[in-house]
């Protein structure tokens, strides 16, 4: 997609005082983004060519450069009756999104250039916002054989075989071996198989009190710490999916204090919920699932204090009926690129736990920054004043089930442009 330069949103101070016109959380974002993101980006512009800015009352919105979310699932090719990614990339603008990675756990699986090139084409043919895939890690992500890391490289953000962990060490050693010299990320699901036992909630005392199959945390966090050993041997650029327990914080903590080229991420779900609060209902199934509260402050804590590097949904749909089979039986995957921020600023920036600035650097320039995703003439625009109930029927996501479903939030997206084209406008 070409940039549109237009109008340079750090250099004009006319269309910096329309748009904030006097708002002081606006200007603060705004000032805080001109300088966080000079150097790394191509461009920060907003066209006003076609969009009628008038209808919009600016003293209480704020403009925000793209969104990116370097972790989602659309689900095209092979499971379109999930999301599409029409669909998947439409609901990415509504939730103020302009780029996204997509996860390869796709039919054909993209493992060499003639099977990524079928899910690239259908990127080209109907996103409406920047659209990054990952090529799998492995040959139909079944941990047996590197897949064609050379031939998708050019391609690809990275290399990932997410919704299965690298069981082999000496596959995943292979595998960043082989990133390092292409000079492209590995990013992990890191699940011990062996330790799952069946299991589809957290091990804790929610399983325990209602007869549920649990899964432990040392599934999570006992691959990353052998896949950072094998980053301190090879020097690998490693990005770690999901994290969920508070083991996983301290160990990445303390890579990160060694010098290891490490970052990962966590989602919404995560920072804001845990096991205590789980229903009946396939809406409450993920995996990673939701952990304990110790769990959660420790997740919390990470994103306060830099351990975390961003904030990513794993916007992973599914049909109604794959996810109406309760806690047990329905599908793994919930969604939430349309609710990352509100519910974001509504329960970390307006609770204090953390600054505006903080969310930008989590949810705009770290992913971007640790992916060499270029930010042109993208940003959306939010009424932050505005209080609704999340409302799945509202979802443009072909996927409903939410965990977040009847609660409160703050920040409404009036309009998202992407490449100087208006994207979405609600």
């Amino acid at each position: 997609m070409s940039i549109n330069n237009s109008t340079n949103l750090c250099e004009s101070e006319v269309m910096r005082k329309e748009i904030l016109n006097g708002n002081g959380i606006g200007a603060e974002i705004f000032d805080f983004i001109s300088s966080a993101c000079h150097g790394f980006v191509d461009d920060i512009g907003v066209s006003i060519s076609n969009f009628d800015f008038s209808a919009i009352d600016f003293s209480r919105c704020v403009v925000f450069p793209g969104f990116c979310d370097v972790h989602v699932h659309f689900r095209e090719p092979g499971f379109f009756y999930k999301e599409t990614i029409a669909s998947g990339s439409l609901a990415s603008a509504r939730g103020g999104y302009t780029a996204v990675c997509t996860m390869p756990n796709l039919n054909p699986v993209p493992d060499s250039i003639e099977h990524l090139k079928i899910q690239r084409d259908i990127i080209e043919d109907s996103a409406c916002i920047h659209v990054y895939p990952y090529g799998s890690i492995t040959v139909g992500q079944k941990g047996e054989q590197l897949a064609d890391l050379d031939g998708m490289a050019p391609d690809v953000v990275g290399f990932s075989d997410d919704g299965r962990g690298v069981q082999s060490d000496e596959m995943m050693r292979k595998a960043m071996e082989k990133a390092k010299a292409l000079n492209k990320p590995i990013v992990a699901h890191c699940e011990v198989n062996e330790l799952l036992r069946d299991g589809y909630i957290h091990d804790g005392a929610y399983a325990a009190e209602h007869g549920h199959r649990g899964i432990c945390s040392e599934s999570e966090w006992m691959q990353i710490a052998r896949d950072i050993e094998l980053v301190k041997e090879i020097g690998a650029k490693y990005h770690v999916c999901h994290i969920s327990t508070k083991e996983s914080v301290d160990i990445i903590r303390k890579a990160k204090a060694e010098g290891v080229d490490i970052t990962c991420e966590t989602g919404p779900h995560y920072l804001v919920m845990d096991d205590s609060m789980l229903q009946e209902d396939g809406r409450f199934k993920m995996n990673p699932p939701l952990r304990s509260k110790e769990d959660r402050d420790a997740l919390v804590k990470g994103i306060v204090d830099g351990t975390i590097d961003m904030i990513a949904t794993d916007h992973a749909p599914h049909s109604a009926e794959e996810k109406s089979r309760g806690l047990e039986k329905s599908a793994f995957g919930v969604v939430g690129i349309e609710t990352a921020f509100p519910i974001m600023y509504t329960y970390l920036v307006k609770t204090g736990i953390i600054t505006m600035n903080r969310l930008v650097e989590l949810m705009v320039i770290n992913p971007r920054q640790r992916f060499s995703i270029p930010l042109g003439c993208d940003y959306s625009i939010w009424d932050l004043e505005e209080e609704y109930t999340v409302n799945p029927a509202e979802f443009v996501s072909l996927g409903k089930a939410t965990p977040f479903e009847g609660w409160k939030v703050n920040g409404r997206c009036l309009a998202t442009v992407c490449d100087g084209k208006i994207v979405y406008k609600r």
